[in-house]
């Protein structure tokens, strides 16, 4: 970065003009710009899990097979794990906004291939495989590309509303995406929710381009080699001495919880008799908590200590697993309740971390640590789906959620004993490290 352009992120004494987080200049309209974006993310959003939900659908009515249906989760969740740090290096490189178009311009070509061949009734499980994969790899290059771009666009003290909106918007169209995806699969036929994700793809892309996004590439990164690059972004993660072992703490966190969603219809069906409908409830109740948390943090803000609130989701998350666990076979609506309990408390977990993370590293940087990141978070959850079946099975399901309890409650206990964590809160922390 040039003098010039370091002197130029420092707003003059008196000026009316809002800044960023990162520092910028602000439009004074710049709320505009980003309703803009996340009016067509939001769009792109709800087809995109309705498509998804539409290719659930047709894999469990063609297969029938539980272990195709987890393969396929599989090839969902690993390639943004695996790929996300090569996303941020690209992020860092080059102008995130046409990243991010270029992203979601790829999945609408996809889906719209992919809708194509289905009308032509040459569908199979390859196609929607690939499918899968296609969209996975796109998202691997977006999220690090938006999560760069934010603080570029937003007030500090609204920087972590807007990374609680992006788990808001997913509460939302979780509730109500499965039932539009059904509904047009069943209507219209499996090609046109394809179609329907085509057009919320554009729709993402208009956004895009009718908003200004600042290009912020740090040039000495093109220079660099991949590995380079990577060792870059891991320093900037180092030298603020908390993000590091905060980053492995929610890492944990989120190995720890990833079981749970995969043994939710096991723990309705087989401790407490359920049904489907009662498993549909469970996912309905973790949905509607996950977005009264979100709205409780857009609304609040997160206060001034974020790493005290994620200690505190991730005790609040341990107790309520594990008193799961405890219940009887005839307290399901004690569980629904404490689902959602659950949910609220996840909904406080990942916005505060990226939110200090965007305060701490400096923006030319900030693509390659938003990568790893997402590469942690993305491997946490198959790796924690894996090992925690094995234990669910050999345990069995309700002692399964008080081992899990207590272990997500170990976690919480622990993530705010070191000093350095605790420095993040502390008033004053919000440099940024070049």
């Amino acid at each position: 970065m040039t003098e010039n352009e370091s002197a130029s992120r420092v707003p003059h004494a008196g000026s009316p003009a809002p800044v960023s987080a990162a520092g910028l200049p602000l439009p004074k309209r710049w709320l505009t710009v980003v309703a803009f974006i996340w009016a067509g993310q939001a769009v792109s959003m709800l087809t995109s899990y309705a498509a998804g939900y539409a290719v659930v659908w047709y894999v469990t009515e063609s297969t029938g097979s539980a272990l195709v249906l987890a393969f396929m989760t599989v090839c969902v969740l690993l390639p943004t794990g695996l790929i996300s740090p090569f996303g941020g290096i690209v992020a860092d490189r080059h102008n995130r906004k046409a990243i991010m178009i270029a992203a979601d311009g790829a999945v609408g070509l996809v889906s719209l291939a992919a809708g194509l061949i289905i009308l032509a009734g040459d569908v199979s499980l390859p196609l929607l495989l690939a499918v899968c994969i296609a969209r996975a790899v796109a998202q691997a290059f977006h999220t690090p590309a938006m999560m760069a771009a934010m603080p570029l666009l937003v007030p500090d003290e609204h920087l972590l509303r807007i990374n609680v909106l992006d788990q808001l918007l997913s509460s939302v169209t979780s509730i109500g995406a499965p039932a539009l995806g059904i509904f047009l699969y069943t209507t219209l036929g499996f090609s046109s929710v394809m179609f329907f994700d085509f057009a919320g793809a554009a729709f993402a892309i208009l956004g895009l381009a009718l908003a200004k996004v600042p290009t912020v590439v740090d040039e000495a990164a093109k220079q660099q080699h991949v590995l380079a690059n990577l060792r870059d972004g891991w320093r900037a993660v180092t030298a603020h001495r908390g993000l590091a072992p905060l980053i492995v703490m929610v890492t944990a966190g989120m190995m720890t919880f990833g079981p749970l969603s995969a043994v939710f219809p096991l723990m309705t069906y087989d401790h407490f008799g359920g049904d489907g409908y009662a498993a549909s409830l469970t996912e309905a109740a973790f949905g509607i908590g996950m977005l009264a948390g979100s709205a409780v943090l857009m609304a609040w803000g997160g206060g001034k200590r974020l790493a005290a609130l994620i200690a505190v989701a991730a005790v609040v998350v341990g107790l309520a697993t594990a008193a799961c666990g405890l219940l009887p076979p005839d307290a399901f609506g004690a569980f629904v309740v404490l689902v959602a309990i659950m949910a609220v408390a996840c909904a406080w977990f990942n916005g505060p971390l990226m939110t200090l993370v965007q305060r701490a590293v400096a923006e030319e940087k900030l693509g390659r640590v938003m990568g790893l990141i997402t590469a942690a978070l993305g491997l946490a959850t198959p790796i924690g789906v894996a090992l925690g079946g094995v234990l669910a099975e050999v345990v069995g399901v309700a002692p399964f959620f008080v081992i899990d309890g207590l272990v997500c409650l170990a976690v919480g206990c622990i993530t705010y004993l070191p000093k350095s964590i605790r420095a993040l809160d502390a008033e004053g922390v919000r440099g940024r490290v070049l």
